[in-house]
């Protein structure tokens, strides 16, 4: 599919249909009283907006993605599809495969009564210390703005709505809630700005969310220029502005800065406040009128607004999501390292190491978090797909350093109780962890009469030893294993944030001596108590767990025994939830545990060795010219155990590329994410990721768009044309590439286009990404990609005038592997 026919699929309906939405959407408007719209402004809890039965407006449903659907209620008893996270989608470089991944969601979505999907995230790389990278797609704005707009397409192909987040540079999670990013204006509109102006244009999204922080002194849920001038004025945006959640501060800054709704409801900055503001002439109900009419607009898209007919009127065609989780899982994979062919594996024994081989981090932590209906785990993938009796397993080292929330070998349930002790609820509690955020409460339970909650059940360990068992989460409480209460007393907030809750360390509490294979009964009480000012209602803490600690030299000890019998060793190292996941950034790039000694030692030991990365971004890789074979899986989802059986069997090829450059922290070009007074300097500009790379003349361990595959390709020639050679008055330029598969077997080539200045100016970048295509061909066939270059990829952004400048000149046009393996190279002039 082109890039044109991208931008056409699930755009919406013709012009006729949205004037007949429009007239519906009128007709309701005026029939509300200003104390009804404000109400709907606010949200009436967590997750939706109240029902206007007047009106003919059914309740809007809104969900956290973005690679599943969790639905209004964070339990296991509702499971989700995970697909893999956001980089590995972006790793994919392939825009018609993010728009299947939003079809599918938006199947996921009707399943569960949800309107509007919060997703996709489509904020910038700019530091590897970012903690939600792997939430995000890209250093690089242009892969960002195609893959996020296949992935809106997607999704609103299937009728439901996207938010397009977190409007704007919400680029770290430090201080999220007050930061103030001092953002230079042509790096805001040529990095940061760039992927939301893309899909507005290409993909029309019904939502736009607005983040925590400030931009250049200005919060952005007040931001009236970022929001009003720019998103609705200069680019045309018709859809609802919401606020991240608890993100809303001010109720005439919020509404006269074009923020929509102020969520979770329906104690926000809108509702009564918005009302009396408006009638004691401190903004104008004009205004309210513009934001409610931009909620009945969603609301007419998505078919609950009676009289007004849905975007989507016939829905696309089942998705089977286990399979397309194994498709963008195998496609995501970037093998960056492949010496002797090491990969595929051939016929012989295999020994796998790694505890993240056994427990598989399939997602990220924090909001992002789904519960698949089940996980499969690479010991899983290819205990499968080998011979009976050719894999062996060691754990080896495990990267958990801290406790983790109770899962293998426990089954819990939450009890809920008033204050006379009365059992007035029960809920799930999947994984050890409870999180119930506003009114998303078992049936029966309010926040009024709850008093206790227990998490309650059984463990079963899988080794004996000393178990330590303890508690995320703040309040009182009182742990009992075996009988006996192991801990009563308060956790206190180490820190001022309202979701340290969620996001904090866990605690160590107590350490019971357990056999293997016993069931034992445990349980975790906790008081609840609303803390005084808390921007919304919540009950949420973990039972946490860990293993008895085994000798970490003898993990690795048994793990080069078996690597050394055998013909290939396999290693899968991993991040944790405490060193990626939402809430922190990361302090460094290191692997945690003694997974790189694991790495070092089973090298050594067996030359044929395989190391899979299961991290959602950058991690430092010291030993990587000491293997054979290195594959990064991202966080591959609940099918990545087989999608990686596949690839190292040879079943399939990994496809994915790198959307992110891999170096060492030391080498980064940015790596302030703390900010100082409150403020955060942006101070690189618009050299972030590769741009810096190249402008600084270093050599990171793998470079933006790196990726092998089990074939090689031949670059055969490169053909520019810019038409008429009227780009300046819109037309794009062309260039086809052909190339040749020159290997042994069918595979899959994403054709990078690199552009060059003939004329070096230190003001722009070396050379940056302007166009790429995937094109696939069999042994010795050749395949042609075809390349528009867009005319934004020869604009800069002028401070001075405030607008875009076309410059004109002659330009090196390249095409490659790479941003540093550029195969044919010709010249283009504009």
């Amino acid at each position: 599919m082109t890039e044109a026919a991208e931008n056409r699929a699930g755009s919406g309906s013709g012009d006729a249909a949205d004037r007949a939405r429009e007239a519906v959407v009128e007709a309701a408007l005026g029939r509300l009283d200003l104390d009804t719209k404000a109400r709907l402004l606010a949200g009436q809890d967590m997750w939706s907006l109240p029902e206007l039965p007047g009106i003919g407006l059914r309740s809007l449903v809104m969900s956290d993605g973005p690679i599943g659907v969790r639905g209004v209620r964070w339990t296991a008893d509702d499971p989700s599809v995970a697909l893999p996270s956001p980089t590995a989608l972006a790793a994919t470089w392939d825009p018609v495969l993010a728009h299947r991944a939003g079809v599918l969601l938006a199947q996921e979505a009707r399943r569960k009564h949800v309107h509007v999907l919060l997703a996709p995230t489509v904020n910038l790389h700019r530091s590897p210390l970012g903690g939600r990278h792997f939430e995000a797609y890209s250093e690089d704005p242009y892969l960002t703005g195609r893959i996020g707009a296949g992935y809106v397409r997607g999704v609103q192909s299937g009728g439901v709505g996207t938010t397009v987040k977190h409007f704007v540079a919400n680029d770290a999670e430090t201080d999220r809630f007050t930061v103030d990013n001092l953002v230079p204006e042509r790096a805001l509109r040529e990095l940061y700005l760039a992927p939301f102006e893309a899909i507005v244009e290409n993909a029309h999204p019904w939502g736009i969310m607005t983040a925590y922080n400030s931009v250049n002194g200005t919060t952005m849920t007040e931001h009236h220029h970022l929001v009003n001038e720019v998103l609705r004025g200069e680019w045309g945006f018709d859809g609802f502005n919401v606020s991240d959640w608890t993100a809303a501060r001010s109720t005439v800054g919020a509404i006269e800065g074009g923020l929509d709704v102020a969520m979770p409801g329906p104690d926000t900055v809108y509702g009564e406040a918005l009302a009396a503001a408006v009638r004691a002439g401190r903004t104008e109900e004009a205004k309210v009128d513009e934001a409610v009419r931009n909620v009945l607009r969603l609301a007419a898209r998505v078919g609950i607004l009676e009289g007004a007919e849905p975007v989507v009127t016939e829905l696309p065609g089942t998705v089977d999501g286990e399979a397309l989780a194994r498709e963008i899982a195998h496609r995501s994979f970037v093998l960056v390292r492949n010496e002797n062919a090491t990969l595929p594996l051939r016929p012989g024994t295999v020994a796998l190491s790694g505890a993240a081989a056994r427990d598989a981090r399939v997602l990220g932590g924090g909001s992002a978090t789904v519960f698949p209906a089940h996980v499969v785990s690479p010991l899983d993938g290819l205990t499968a797909a080998l011979p009976e009796g050719s894999l062996t397993y060691t754990v080896g080292a495990d990267p958990n350093e801290e406790l983790a929330v109770a899962d293998k070998g426990f089954t819990l349930r939450a009890e809920c109780r008033d204050r006379d002790g009365e059992l007035i609820g029960t809920g799930s509690a999947p994984n050890g962890h409870l999180q119930w955020m506003g009114n998303d409460l078992p049936e029966g339970v309010t926040h009024d009469n709850l008093h206790t909650v227990d998490l309650r059940g059984t463990f079963t360990p899988r080794v004996g030893g000393a178990h330590t068992f303890g508690i995320k989460g703040l309040g009182a409480f009182t742990l009992t294993v075996d009988g006996t209460v192991r801990f009563d007393g308060t956790q206190l907030p180490t820190e001022d944030s309202p979701f340290t809750a969620f996001f904090g360390a866990p605690e160590e509490r107590a350490r019971v001596d357990l056999t293997a294979d016993e069931t034992y009964e445990v349980s975790l009480r906790q008081v609840v108590v609303q803390p005084e000012g808390a921007p919304l209602r919540m009950v949420g803490f973990s039972l946490v767990h860990q293993e008895p600690r085994r000798d970490p030299d003898e993990l690795i000890a048994e793990a080069v025994e078996a690597a050394r019998a055998a013909d290939t060793a396999v290693v899968v190292v991993a991040t944790t939830e405490r060193v990626e996941s939402e809430g922190f950034d990361r302090g460094n790039l290191r692997l945690p545990g003694r997974q790189d000694d694991l790495v070092h030692a089973v090298a050594a030991a067996n030359p044929n060795t395989v190391v899979i990365v299961n991290s959602g971004s950058p991690v430092e890789l010291p030993w990587r010219e000491e293997v054979a074979a290195v594959l990064l899986t991202w966080f591959p989802g609940q099918e990545g155990g087989g999608a990686l059986a596949g690839v190292l069997t040879g079943a399939h090829e990994p496809g994915g590329r790198l959307p992110t450059t891999w170096g060492p922290l030391a080498d980064a070009p940015v790596t302030q994410v703390v900010p100082v007074d409150g403020a955060l300097p942006y101070g690189e500009g618009a050299f972030i990721g590769y741009r810096a790379w190249e402008r600084d003349g270093r050599t990171p361990a793998y470079p933006f768009g790196h990726g092998l595959g089990y074939t090689d390709w031949t670059y055969e020639s490169i053909e520019p044309s810019t038409g008429d050679g009227d780009v300046d008055a819109g037309s794009a330029a062309t260039v086809t590439v052909r190339v040749r598969n020159s290997g042994a077997r069918p595979g899959r080539e994403v054709v990078q286009l690199y552009l060059r200045p003939a004329e070096a100016d230190g003001e722009r970048p070396v050379r940056w990404l302007a166009a790429f295509a995937g094109v696939e061909a069999g042994p010795g066939e050749s395949a042609e990609a075809v390349l528009g270059i867009p005319r934004r990829a020869f604009e800069i952004w002028d401070e001075d005038a405030g607008t875009w400048v076309f410059v004109k000149g002659s330009y090196e046009v390249a095409a490659g592997r790479s941003i540093t393996d550029r195969r044919v190279v010709a010249t283009i002039n504009v």
